[in-house]
């Protein structure tokens, strides 16, 4: 089980220890960020974030057993208007958690937030990596492009 919490300062160094080469700085952040990660990138990433109106929302993800931060992942580019949003940056930083179902968990939790705390009815994702068998486990439609998939949840996914 895993619980997010709002990212915030003191989760900078772990993050930028996770994020090891350009090639993963992309594959994480897409063009945001250049390499190697800073904490005035970070600075800069969380202006405006995690408040009561904020477009974005960014999060730490917490493995309940440990207490540990295990990875990352964000709820952006919120319409409020038109009730949309866009999941990005996510991350299982912890290489030993990794394929052992915490994406799925992470998307489900981050799914609550948007459908059942924002209301929102639409959240898209987008990943730089193709992942097929990824996206499949999600249980989601999928639609890819050259470099992104995109990633369509609504309300009514198989959670």
């Amino acid at each position: 089980m895993i619980e997010l919490k709002y990212f915030d300062r003191p989760d900078f160094e772990q993050l930028i220890d996770w994020i090891d080469s350009p090639s993963f700085l992309l594959q994480w952040g897409g063009p945001a960020f250049e390499f190697p990660l800073t904490t005035s990138q970070l600075e800069r990433y969380m202006e405006n974030a995690n408040r009561k109106d904020s477009e974005t929302f960014i999060y730490k993800v917490i493995e309940c057993e440990t207490h540990k931060v295990i990875g990352h992942i964000s709820l952006g580019k919120i319409d409020r208007k038109n009730r949309s949003a866009r999941i990005g940056k996510v991350l299982v930083g912890n290489k030993h958690v990794r394929g052992k179902g915490i994406g799925q968990q992470m998307i489900k939790e981050i799914l609550s937030i948007a459908f059942d705390d924002l209301h929102l009815h639409r959240v898209s994702l987008g990943v730089f990596d193709v992942r097929p068998a990824w996206v499949q486990s999600i249980g989601c439609k999928s639609r890819a492009t050259k470099a992104v998939v995109v990633v369509s949840l609504t309300q009514g996914c198989p959670w």
